[in-house]
């Protein structure tokens, strides 16, 4: 069979089967609104909704009106409507809204009422005016659930949802919902029949759509001129992909569509087009034919198109998708990479507190302004244009000239042609006032011979953050309405100041439809407009400078932007954002306005190295003198806090800057453990201050809480972490002053806690079978740490974290002497560890598993999770035996089979780092240096120091990583990791030290040392130095010591010593997992 015949034969058939189905298919009406009954309302806490009955599009329409009076949390109703769905289908209905910004959820649920399907539109613009809105099957994806199979094949339930995104209160109304079976999707149709106004001899119009390059139209003059494709009938497309004849693009041309080839409407507009491609987004149009309407000739003579494509409907659906296709169809480096399907990494740099972050990628791009622009470098020598695309990139954390002892300036190094390029961000000033972003670009002739460059500063909108980050902040594709040069060296980004401190040689701002803004680039060519505006919000622009470099020489430039201030009238800030400092365009276009801005690259430099003295200091408080092995460690160490200040926004502590750039207290608790441990303290009290104003008046502790206020979606882990956290605070300041304050708030918690158990400790958990006895006497089922996103379950997790909050309520009650307090809440602690270790033996029985289990329900293996048990919640003297131990025993097997590549995997999380301290405690210290290698060794950029919250196996697979830096797996790690220099143990109430030290540490011809450790007890330093076959231990420190003393742990491999001695004394009772210490200072002398 010819393929272009048969071809021709299938898409008849398809014809007639299209003409077949529109013939049986079927409209239906659901629900024409025309009263307000029958729908259920979904609600959280603090919300209010009330549905009523009035005038709609035809008749009535339903209004919901909905107030969220805490600021965050969702209303909707929902109603029954059981249908099968066919192969492809639109749900349609009538909107109109007085309403902010939140977002809009459309919902389908099946008939477990497990699994949820969604189009969630998030910071939707509701339409004033009635609207229709089409929902077809391709808009609606997955949601939650434990099902396997992600295709909706039923629908139960159908559920309109505001949910929070800026709050306040609003009005929706709803009208004609109905459901529509609609052919299956293709992506076959007929060849389009091509016809032109005018044709030059041996360029007819067909060869602009005959799928060769070789070939083109050309019409045979200049003037207005047009190109028809007539689809054969009416189809789906995402746009048009123009290769215009060189030299013969149409400067301006016009977009049309029509069903019928007589009445037309004008779809698009270009003007002006200077590029030999132009690639056209229509989302979603539908037509039979469609025409190109040329106005005016760039050679002035006639107009050439080598070729027309259309783009398939999936291909535009979102502006990524857009730019996805457009960077797929261009040549490699005129789009951030990650556009190509190649997964990009990155950090942050602020100021801690403030509400803003930039973040720099592995290839030197700098998002300055979140989701909405970049700078991106770019570099033109006389062989070639060098960017992200040819070059190999070598992270850093230093910058040239910066001499201090520890950095953290994320840099960018680029080496090619004989130039060395550095790129690197700091940040510094007053958060939320005067903060700004520093970039630095350096270039160095590494050569023997001058060299003269161009260096391009490209402005485009598009993020760091990739496309494929999707979780509260969409990354990818950014937005820039208007970009302009207010002066030389001053130029605004949608009123964003972006200040260059060289001059340059010259400026250009251009419309995304102008053309690609790095073709333009390699043809040698500048945009040449001083300011635009696009309406499609891919508005870019370009600064050029010329550099020449002797053999040796060196120069440098910054950009310097404020992170608050805007330029002229302010649009208002983004959600969860201070409103911006606004300065009169005029006065900085005098510089009158500019003082707070640096005038020269000194003083930017000045300013950026400040920072980093600042860091240095802020993160120097714990002494570490170690061989330079351990330097990869401590700087991992490091940086994290560096991490969690920058991510911390104003008193919240977050675990990231993007998809997490909000405060957990389950994150915020472990991370602010980590800063005590670290000796900064006063952040964490704001924090606790902060959040716990945030409690509801019922005792409940929200799991998150922003800008909005707190998340009412239960997590029942939130509530222990809270009281942990208080007494975590005193543990490392002894403030009784402020735990009596915040003491109302632990009662509320407990009382809550009281309420969540009771609903557990009924007769039919108390009588039931094994199973249902396994939830006797916990709390209720929830999301937990996220681990049971999909479904609900009784969270080991959640429990243990109860338990040590009721703990440590008996222990806060003990110190505050509040002793009717006390009693009644060790009467719960010892009920509750009562019936949690009776659940979990009873899980585990019903299982038949010999690990603990991660919840009642699936007697799930998770080790990462399990951990907490040991530490910070102190059960490892309860939790049952071997069990325990088998738990720890399987995650190793695993362990070490994935790290030989006997174990498949696709991805993990970081949080394994937790399992670093699990086996310290364990006193299997060599497990936890494998974990540590392992780890460190995932970091990437592996200079940054740091992990995103997933690892993949393929390092460039483009999938979500949750946030980078991810400061809740940076802080994991740095507990654990204190572990091995110095932990408090608990159950004997002795603080140990030294337990997993390397042997190469302990042998340093120098020796090695730690001061100024933060405990529970005081601050503590040691030193370490080898004498023969000695050890010499110096203890010192302002420290009132444990009941138990000080034990030195599993030293020198756990090695069984011949002799020890404390301050001259010879001792006894001494093991080679433990070295007992009664007093401070101490000289021990370990012998072997």
């Amino acid at each position: 069979m010819n393929y272009r015949t048969g071809k021709t034969e299938l898409l008849l058939l398809l014809l007639i089967g299209l003409t077949s189905f529109a013939a049986t298919a079927q409209v239906r009406t659901l629900e024409s609104f025309e009263q307000a009954s029958g729908w259920s309302y979904n609600i959280s806490d603090g919300v209010t909704l009330n549905i009523s009955a009035e005038k709609g599009v035809t008749g009535n329409a339903v209004r919901i009106d909905y107030d969220f009076t805490e600021g965050t949390g969702y209303g909707g109703i929902q109603k029954l409507f059981p249908i099968d769905l066919p192969d492809n289908y639109e749900f349609t209905f009538w909107l109109r809204a007085e309403s902010p910004s939140n977002n809009f959820e459309i919902k389908f649920i099946d008939s477990t009422g497990n699994n949820v399907w969604w189009v969630n539109n998030r910071n939707y613009d509701f339409p004033r005016e009635w609207t229709r809105i089409r929902v077809k099957k391709r808009h609606i994806t997955f949601a939650w659930g434990p099902t396997e199979d992600r295709d909706m094949k039923q629908v139960d339930r159908i559920e309109f949802t505001v949910a929070s995104f800026v709050g306040g209160k609003g009005t929706l109304w709803l009208d004609d919902l109905k459901f529509e079976p609609l052919p299956p999707e293709t992506d076959l149709w007929p060849e389009p029949a091509v016809s032109a106004s005018s044709s030059a001899r041996g360029h007819s119009p067909e060869l602009a759509a005959d799928g060769s390059a070789e070939s083109c139209w050309q019409s045979r003059r200049a003037g207005r001129q047009s190109i028809t494709l007539d689809f054969k009938g009416r189809r789906e497309f995402g746009g048009l992909d123009i290769a215009w004849l060189e030299g013969s693009h149409a400067e301006e041309f016009d977009i049309l569509l029509s069903d019928d080839g007589n009445k037309w409407g004008k779809a698009y507009s270009v003007s002006p087009n200077r590029s030999s491609s132009s690639i056209i987004r229509l989302p979603e149009a539908e037509a039979a034919y469609l025409r190109i309407d040329l106005l005016k000739p760039a050679n002035g003579r006639y107009h050439g198109i080598r070729e027309i494509k259309i783009p398939d409907v999936k291909s535009t659906l979102t502006p990524n998708d857009f730019i996805i296709y457009a960077a797929r169809n261009s040549p490699a480096g005129s789009y951030p990479g990650y556009f190509s399907g190649r997964a990009s990494y990155w950090t942050v740099t602020g100021v801690s507190s403030d509400t803003k972050e930039a973040l720099i990628s592995e290839d030197g791009m700098v998002e300055a302004e979140k989701a909405r622009f970049s700078l991106e470098p770019m570099i033109k020598t006389a062989n070639r244009l060098i960017n992200h695309s040819n070059v190999r990139p070598e992270q850093g954390m230093g910058y040239p000239g910066y001499t201090g002892d520890y950095a953290c300036l994320p840099s960018v190094e680029w080496k090619q042609d004989g130039i060395r390029f550095v790129t690197g961000v700091s940040s510094g000033g007053r958060p939320n006032d005067d903060s700004e972003l520093y970039i630095g670009y350096w270039f160095e002739n590494i050569s023997a011979e001058p060299q003269e460059l161009e260096f391009y500063l490209l402005l485009r909108p598009f993020q760091v953050n990739p496309y494929y980050q999707f979780l509260n902040t969409v990354g990818g594709a950014g937005r820039i309405m208007s970009v302009r040069e207010i002066s030389k060296g001053l130029i605004s980004v949608d009123g964003k100041p972006v200040r260059l401190t060289e001059a340059y040689e010259s400026f250009g701002a251009s419309k995304f439809d102008e053309g690609n803004q790095v073709e333009m680039i390699r043809r040698g060519e500048m945009p040449v407009s001083p300011g635009v505006t696009d309406p499609s919000g891919m508005a870019g622009a370009i600064v050029k400078y010329r550099i020449k470099l002797e053999p040796g020489e060196s120069k440098e430039l910054f950009a310097v932007i404020p992170y608050h201030s805007v330029i002229g009238e302010s649009s208002g800030p983004e959600a969860g954002e201070n409103p911006p400092q606004v300065i009169r365009a005029e006065s900085l276009a005098e510089g009158g306005a500019l003082h707070m801005l640096p005038q020269s690259t000194a003083e930017a430099r000045e300013k950026f190295f400040a920072s980093a003295d600042y860091w240095n200091k802020r993160t120097g408080h714990i002494r570490f003198d170690l061989p330079p092995s351990a330097d990869r460690l401590i700087d991992t160490w490091r940086s994290n806090l560096v991490y969690i200040l920058i991510n911390r926004d104003m008193a919240g502590i977050q675990p990231g800057s993007r998809s997490y750039d909000r405060s957990w207290i389950r994150d915020g608790s472990l991370t602010s453990s980590a800063l005590l441990k670290s000796g900064i303290v006063a952040e964490v009290k704001e924090f606790i201050e902060w959040y716990a104003a945030n409690q509801y008046d019922n005792g409940k502790v929200p799991c998150v809480v922003d800008f909005r206020g707190p998340d009412p979606v239960p997590e029942n882990d939130s509530h222990g972490q809270l009281i942990y956290l208080i007494r975590e605070y005193f543990n490392f300041t002894a403030d009784t002053a402020f735990l009596r304050s915040m003491n109302h708030h632990v009662i509320k918690v407990v009382d809550y806690i009281g309420s969540l158990v009771a609903e557990r400790s009924t007769d039919h958990f108390r009588n039931g079978n094994d199973s249902v006895r396994a939830y006797y006497g916990l709390v209720p089922e929830s999301i937990s740490h996220e681990g049971y996103s999909a479904k609900p379950m009784h969270s080991y997790w959640d429990n243990f974290f109860i338990m040590k909050g009721l703990k440590d309520a008996v222990e806060i009650q003990n110190i505050l002497g509040e002793n009717e307090h006390r009693a009644k809440i060790a009467l719960m602690r010892d009920e509750f560890r009562k019936n949690l270790y009776s659940s979990i033996d009873l899980a585990m029985k019903v299982r038949e598993i010999d690990y603990i289990p991660g919840c009642v329900e699936l007697g799930d293996f998770d080790a990462t999770s399990t951990t907490i048990a040991l530490t910070p919640c102190n059960e490892l003297g309860n939790l049952p035996v071997p069990q325990v131990y088998n738990t720890f025993e399987k995650y190793y097997e695993f362990f070490r089979k994935r790290r030989v590549g006997l174990q498949e995997w696709v991805n993990y999380t970081p949080y394994e780092n937790r399992l670093i301290g699990s086996f310290i405690m364990l006193d299997q210290p060599e497990r936890a240096h494998e974990l540590i290698e392992f780890l460190l060794d995932d970091q990437k950029p592996y200079a940054w120091n740091h992990w995103a919250e997933v690892v993949w196996k393929d390092r460039r697979y483009p999938g979500f990583i949750g946030d980078m830096p991810h400061t809740w797996c940076g802080s994991d790690f740095i507990n654990a990791v204190r572990s091995m220099f110095v932990y408090e143990n608990e159950y004997d109430h002795t603080l140990v030290i030294a337990a997993a030290l390397y042997r190469d540490w302990i042998d340093a011809p120098g020796g090695m040392s730690v001061g100024n450790l933060p405990t529970y007890y005081g601050d503590i330093s040691y030193s370490v130095r080898r004498e023969g076959s000695a050890y010499r231990f110096n203890i010192s420190g302002d420290l009132n010591l444990p009941a138990g003393g000080i034990r030195i742990r599993n030293f020198n491999g756990g090695a069984m010593p011949s002799g020890v001695t404390v301050n001259g004394n010879e001792i006894t009772g001494f093991t080679g997992r433990d070295i007992s210490v009664t007093e401070v200072p101490a000289e021990v002398i370990i012998k072997f």
